[in-house]
């Protein structure tokens, strides 16, 4: 075969569509060739002359293939020549003309037998069969044809007789997009070769058995990502016209972290399996001394949820043409899951009240907040915070192909001065001035990484990547962040795009190495001396807490330290103060002051205990039950301040589920359910969400109100409908305590 790039997706004539009628100009000079419709074209009268018809070049084309089919028609009717071919009105009357026969319906047939024509295109998108098994996308539901870039897939063409590879004509066209054009590479023309080349849309047939041929498909490792449809160009050799064979049908193309020449491409299989393919996972929530943890459902393979995330692709303000870069694709998802300025997925709410929407904490999946976007038209889903945002970011990574975790980071800054620190302001008194402190420290804050090489800038800043889809702070104009080099925040590089310095700042310096880094980013900040003159101290504070800290229901119990390191007695006034806090560390309102003279001998160690009853902070408690112990004084000798703030959560129960039954595909079984109000006052409204992949979508059940310290339990039935290690999740929604959850593994096993 010749390698046949074609000029255009026309290969220079004009397209036929099957099922329209061409004009007779379209049939060219071939006459008696029927439509496309099968309506015989039009002739005009002919005057017979001596000489005989010249025969069609169609005709001729025909007796050359079939004399028999072709012999050379006579006719008993003569007409007299003639000018303007008159009868003499004196001769005898002969019979009028009768019209020339049509054109035997044999040869029509023949004719169709001869042309070239698409009768059916099977792309092989079973979820079991090679295509999807090969590219990694037979967990995606349904049976659409779901690829990687940069790797070949294979399809089947049924033709309408065998295809002749020396005479025939034929290629595949992709589009994408609203308005696809080949200059910006979402209008895809896609010819046949002798051998596949890397980085080139092309096609080779592979196989060919009667009127069937098979195709191997292959893509640039920089292809656009998206969703395509696709069409069979088709001509014979003695056809003007090229056919265009529509089989209704589309292609997904993901991101290829398998493939080295993608971006995205990340060389262990063990953290593709983590990474990419892992539908269920951990966030972490809490302080950073009492960490907890909870199982989210990404759910990337479920029902709708490829469609989902296409959907905000296509809403988003990144061109189709720009699909190809996972830094546009990653900036603009960090945009469009937040829903500030450009109605994307969620709806942030910090205010305590959920009225119209569902609380943050009963969340525990992203695929009920994805279908409810996709299918409620693009309407932001109520409510979120950090963790859903972030949860629902790894979905739709994952889902796309590029390879993405969420991450935890514990006493999380919100820099709002680009000073590169966070600043609390006291006054003469160690009273906190509440309008100066603007910056605020998150108890825990949860992001997103996400893996890629990073060509746009200096050498070895590529691999994780931070981005942020919680709206805190705009950048060029919208509520997004990232991605952001990990590297490039751990050394101080904050010049390098986009928005390390606002990452930068979030997170706390552990190592020498990182302490330096800090330093070295202060200077590019708005108080470039702060680290230039270190004080002198010789008396210390600290607060702890002992095991995992105080239960909620129960009085908090925390204890004091206070430390002399020089050799001469010291004494100061402890102020401590507790206040309510959202996770944001946003204060809500103090529940207890305190002021306490503290005497210190040379070298001595002084613990104090501190308690805050029940009922200081009963009704004070917003989500996450999150509170701020600050203590601050002033040395007496040395008037050196001393300064500490300490989050703490009041921990809550989990919630126990224990499976019943046979786990078996297709076969019913189901789990108990169980709670225990650990508050000596009455729940209201208490309800119980539970969801599993591939066990059951996701079910909320009416609990109602639940008594002083009871236990309630449920049963709940289900069919699972997938094999393998499954997770059973239930979670509480209930407006008094909140972020109590519980999880099941269950071993689910074919029914064979």
């Amino acid at each position: 075969m010749i390698r046949r790039q074609p000029q255009d997706a026309n290969f220079g004539y004009n397209i036929k569509m099957p099922g329209t009628a061409r004009n007779a100009s379209g049939v060219g000079r071939f006459p008696g060739v029927t439509f496309s419709n099968g309506d015989a074209a039009p002739e005009k009268e002919k005057v017979m002359n001596e000489k005989e018809p010249e025969e069609g070049g169609c005709r001729q084309w025909l007796r050359r293939i079939c004399p028999c089919c072709c012999r050379q028609k006579s006719t008993s009717y003569e007409v007299t020549p003639g000018a303007h071919n008159e009868v003499d009105a004196k001769e005898e009357e002969k019979p009028t003309p009768l019209p020339e026969p049509a054109l035997p319906q044999t040869g029509d047939k023949e004719m169709e037998e001869l042309q070239l024509a698409v009768r059916s295109v099977d792309l092989h998108s079973s979820k079991c069969g090679q295509n999807r098994t090969e590219h990694h996308t037979d967990q995606y539901h349904g049976d659409e044809l779901i690829v990687r870039r940069g790797q070949t897939f294979q399809m089947e063409i049924d033709l309408s007789r065998p295809f002749n590879e020396n005479t025939d004509k034929l290629h595949l066209e992709l589009k994408t997009g609203p308005l696809p054009l080949v200059s910006k590479g979402t209008h895809v023309i896609i010819p046949l070769v002798d051998d596949l080349e890397d980085e080139c849309w092309e096609a080779k047939i592979v196989e060919q058995n009667g009127n069937r041929i098979k195709l191997s498909v292959n893509s640039p490792a920089k292809a656009l990502i998206g969703k395509y449809s696709i069409a069979v160009a088709t001509r014979g050799p003695e056809e003007e016209v090229v056919t265009m064979y529509d089989p209704n049908k589309v292609i997904y193309m993901l991101f290829n972290p398998w493939r080295e020449e993608d971006i995205v491409y990340m060389d262990s299989d063990e953290e593709r399996n983590e990474y990419v393919l892992n539908d269920t996972g951990r966030i972490y929530y809490g302080t950073e001394k009492q960490i907890g943890a909870r199982t989210w459902n990404f759910g990337q393979f479920d029902k709708d949820i490829l469609e989902a995330c296409i959907y905000i692709l296509e809403k988003s303000d990144v061109l189709p043409s720009g699909r190809g870069n996972p830094v546009n694709v990653v900036r603009v998802i960090s945009a469009m899951i937040n829903s500030p300025d450009d109605l994307g997925v969620l709806e942030g709410n910090w205010s305590g009240n959920y009225v119209g929407g569902t609380s943050p904490t009963a969340w525990s999946g992203s695929v009920d907040i994805l279908r409810k976007y996709y299918h409620g038209g693009g309407a932001p889903v109520k409510y979120g915070q950090c963790w859903v945002f972030s949860g629902v970011t790894t979905t739709v990574l994952r889902c796309l192909g590029i390879p993405a975790r969420s991450v935890t980071n514990f006493q999380s800054a919100h820099d709002t001065d680009v000073s590169l620190t966070t600043d609390v302001y006291f006054d003469e008194n160690m009273e906190p001035i509440d309008y100066l402190n603007s910056d605020s420290v998150w108890n825990f804050h949860v992001w997103n990484d996400c893996w890629m090489a990073r060509p746009d800038l200096p050498p070895g800043m590529g691999g994780w990547q931070a981005v942020d889809s919680t709206p805190q702070e705009t950048s060029q104009g919208t509520f997004r962040c990232g991605p952001a080099s990990v590297t490039a925040i751990r050394t101080g590089q904050v010049y390098l795009k986009h928005d390390t310095p606002f990452v930068f700042a979030e997170v706390r310096p552990c190592s020498e190495e990182e302490r330096i880094a800090v330093e070295t980013a202060s200077r590019y900040g708005t108080k470039p001396h702060v680290y230039s003159s270190p004080v002198a101290e010789d008396v210390s504070v600290e607060v702890k807490l002992e095991g995992e800290g105080p239960r909620m229901g129960a009085d908090a119990q925390l204890t004091i330290v206070v430390t002399n390191l020089s050799a001469q007695p010291r004494s100061t006034n402890l102020h401590s103060q507790v206040a309510v806090m959202y996770y944001t560390g946003v204060l809500k309102s103090t529940v207890k002051k305190d002021k306490l003279p503290v005497e210190l001998m040379p070298n001595e160690v002084k613990t104090i205990n501190w308690v805050l009853p029940f009922q200081h902070y009963q009704d004070q408690l917003v989500d996450q039950a999150a509170l701020m112990l600050t203590v601050s004084g002033r040395v007496s000798e040395t008037k050196q301040v001393l300064a500490s703030q300490t989050s703490f959560r009041l921990r809550t129960p989990d919630i126990n589920i224990k499976p019943e039954g046979e786990a078996v595909v297709g076969k019913e079984m189901s789990a108990k359910i169980t709670f225990t109000n650990p508050l000596p006052s009455t729940l209201r409204n208490v309800v119980l969400r539970v969801e599993g992949l591939g066990l059951r979508d996701l079910h909320p059940i009416q609990i109602g109100d639940v008594g002083r310290h009871s236990t309630v339990t449920v049963t709940e039935h289900f069919i699972p409908s997938l094999p393998g290690s499954r997770k059973l999740v239930a979670a509480l929604d209930c407006k008094q305590l909140t972020q109590v959850h519980g999880v099941a593994d269950i071993q689910v096993t074919e029914n064979l």
